[in-house]
């Protein structure tokens, strides 16, 4: 049976339900334990630290601050990673300076991590505090595009269309910070040995960035450090960088020659990256018949002081609809705080819902059905890039969202209790089919069980399971033949697990060196014997761990005997095929919601969610199910939930615990939907498989937005929409 488009159940399944599979903080060696302690203001310096008391402590082993950074760590360092956005990366322990509030300024080690955390509340700092930058919206008059990225360029004339439009519109939309959370936090062991190496265990995305870190901070070279990251416990982008922790306990481990492993609390985790809070202005226009004809979308978003994040995001509104008036601008301010991540679907969940908020407020404007409005204005080309799409199944993707939620007959089943109001919204989702450089090796063993490796990782999003189907598939043999490893820099370099490019990526890789593997093994075959050396490879099928020819078989463990080899070993390295960016590949969806409104209480409830998606080849239909459905049960958490709140009088994250950040939980989802539209593709990749991470989170938040507006006629335009909102409306 073909592995490739079946539900398949994840390979590590029973590892994680029995508590096998080992995370960065499982790791079994007799650790020292390592706390953090953290500034109290924002903006300003340290004037004394006084850590004699917690010398002291009982178990206490050391001490790090910056008044005892090792001078190497401060000459000639690179603190840089992949990702790091242009300015200055944040330095641990560099000196007294305080850039944020929440910002390490010490490092207890002990014994315990028990004795570690109370020892810290003993260490006494004394600051000399600035004046700082609070929040976005006080500092809009620092906004500047000098700090930002050029978005695509600007088309036509969109200040004679849209003066010359029937309909116009002219809103702001405002989408509030947000923070990662994933349900493991941040960890590093590190194991130090004899010889002064070290194998650092690591929460990372790609254990690459971690090693590149290492050598840039420490010295610390491959011959010196190995990291590995078997198993992570989400991370959606607050992963794709090195945090503080991986440095912590390194430094730690090297001074103290032990074994040392650091866990962030979870209100450590709202002390670094996060979704930026942006302003949107989006400015539209169309004729009487619902054609788009000027389309102006402008984003301030925040970055930290030292470094210059950004997203891509307004360049979305230029991309999902027909319109040749564009105008589109970008402006950072920087704010007192860390500097923000990449979160999932960066750029596009933000772009996309004031987007798409936007089409819905100028289709009710013009008097035209919100689907029919998008219909109308449906894109069959990049028009930013100017180049054709790769594929795009949108179209389909309408029609079978449609038919599944009942759009055309929505009105008729609005009936519900008197108190509650019901509104159906709907919008459509996007996001980016990549392809980057990976690396693979793949071996046989005398038994015919093939291990591939890669430096890839597993955030949970089935890497393990995925490309155990396509190798499966690829080489003729049961999956039960196949393991792959990943999360080890001694691996095949591979690029971050992010961006929703691992499977185009690495199960790229993944195909190719299966098929160098029949290569080599019909050749070994023919070279041994004789009778088959005119043989086409193109006449030998490879079926069951067998290659056949004619009524021959072959098994493969048979014709390495005969070549008197024990194992099989093969390399490759793949990389987008030259031409490929000829075309622009980009996967879509459809989602519709129901929304109830609670007339007195504004009690917001979302009893029915679809999503239809066109996402190229889907691989395991169980995985990218699951990552749809993940997806958009954050989209819902990010609409009607989560909302980082800063007290801009301390620069101080207000809300950092699970019981005061809400986020979505089983009693806000109730039907729930999602299916895949056929969507074929030979040009996105050699699998023609897109990604679907971060798809169904695209377009949610607006989707529920234009719902809450059916049913009230109030329309919400702040990320999240809170009860307070609806009764303020």
């Amino acid at each position: 049976m073909l592995n490739i488009g079946n539900k398949q159940k994840r390979v590590d399944g029973p590892q994680k339900v029995t508590g096998k599979a080992t995370y960065a903080a499982d790791i079994a060696s007799p650790f020292y334990h390592a706390y953090v302690l953290q500034s109290t203001i924002a903006c300003g310096s340290i004037t004394a630290i006084d850590t004699s008391a917690a010398e002291a402590f009982e178990g206490v082993k050391g001490i790090f601050t910056h008044k005892n950074l090792p001078e190497r760590l401060k000459n000639k360092v690179d603190y840089t990673d992949p990702l790091s956005p242009p300015g200055k990366p944040f330095r641990p322990f560099y000196n007294d300076k305080i850039l944020y509030n929440g910002q390490p300024i010490a490092l207890v080690v002990a014994q315990t991590f028990e004795q570690a955390r109370y020892a810290s509340k003993l260490i006494k700092v004394t600051y000399e505090e600035k004046k700082f930058k609070g929040s976005l919206s006080d500092n809009l008059k620092n906004a500047s595009a000098d700090r930002a990225p050029e978005p695509a360029s600007n088309r036509g004339d969109f200040k004679k269309a849209f003066k010359n439009s029937d309909y116009t519109i002219i809103r702001e939309y405002r989408q509030s910070r947000n923070y990662h959370n994933p349900m493991e936090p941040h960890a590093t062991s590190v194991e130090y040995k004899s010889d002064g190496s070290l194998v650092v265990y690591d929460k990372i995305q790609g254990v690459a960035s971690s090693l590149k870190y290492l050598n840039g901070v420490f010295g610390l070279g491959a011959d010196r450090v190995q990291v590995k990251s078997d198993f992570v416990g989400g991370a959606f982008g607050s992963g794709l960088r090195p945090q503080y922790q991986l440095f912590m306990a390194t430094l730690a481990a090297l001074e103290l020659k032990h074994n040392v492993q650091m866990v962030m609390t979870r209100a450590q985790m709202f002390s670094f990256g996060y979704r930026p809070e942006v302003i949107h202005t989006m400015k539209l226009g169309c004729s009487k018949d619902g054609i788009l004809k000027a389309l102006s979308h402008k984003t301030v978003g925040e970055t930290s002081t030292f470094e210059d994040f950004n997203e891509t995001i307004v360049d979305w509104s230029g991309l999902l609809y027909k319109c040749d008036n564009v105008n589109l601008e970008y402006e950072l301010t920087p704010v007192q705080s860390y500097t923000p991540l990449d979160m999932r679907a960066p750029g596009g969940v933000s772009g996309v819902y004031a987007l798409e908020c936007a089409i819905d407020e100028l289709a009710h404007e013009a008097g035209i059905d919100p689907l029919e409005f998008r219909r109308k204005n449906y894109v069959d080309y990049d028009q930013n890039e100017d180049k054709p799409f790769t594929s795009k199944e949108l179209m389909a993707c309408y029609a079978r969202c449609e038919e599944v939620f009942g759009w055309k007959n929505r009105k008729d089943l609005s009936k519900t209790e008197p108190h509650l109001l019901k509104g159906y919204g709907m919008a459509t989702g996007s996001w980016e089919a990549l392809q980057q450089p990976a690396s693979v090796s793949l071996s046989m063993n005398e038994e015919g069980t093939f291990t591939i490796k890669c430096a890839t990782a597993d955030i949970g999003t089935g890497t393990y399971t995925v490309m155990s189907q396509i190798a499966a598939d690829k080489l003729g043999v049961s999956i039960e033949k196949i393991k792959f490893m990943l999360g080890d820099t001694a691996f095949p370099d591979s690029p971050i697990e992010g961006g929703s490019w691992t499977v185009s990526s690495v199960g790229s890789a993944v195909a190719s060196v299966c098929e160098k593997f029949k290569y080599r093994i019909a050749d070994i075959w023919k070279r041994n014997n004789p009778d088959y050396q005119a043989v086409a490879f193109e006449d030998i099928s490879f079926q069951k761990g067998k290659l056949e020819y004619g009524s021959k078989t072959f098994a493969f463990t048979e014709i390495m005997q005969q070549a008197s080899k024990e194992e099989l070993s093969i390399a490759h390295s793949e990389s987008p095929a030259a031409g490929q960016n000829t075309h622009s590949g980009y996967a879509h969806c459809c989602v519709m919601v129901e929304v109830t409104v609670d007339k007195d209480l504004g009690i917001i409830k979302v009893p029915r969610l679809v999503n239809v998606s066109a996402a190229g080849k889907i691989i395991n239909p169980k995985t990218a199910e699951n990552q749809l459905l993940g997806s958009m049960v954050w989209g819902l958490g990010m609409a009607l939930r989560e909302e980082g709140m800063v007290d801009t009088r301390y620069g101080r994250v207000m809300n950092a615990n699970f019981a005061e950040y809400h986020i979505a939980v089983n009693a806000d989802i109730h039907d729930i939907h999602t299916e895949f539209v056929e969507e074929k593709d030979d040009k996105v990749n050699p699998l023609g498989a897109k990604g679907v991470g971060e798809l169904g989170i695209v377009g949610l938040a607006a989707a529920i937005s234009n719902a809450i507006f059916d049913a009230t006629g109030k329309r919400l335009r702040k990320l999240p929409m809170l009860l307070d909102d609806v009764l303020e409306a």
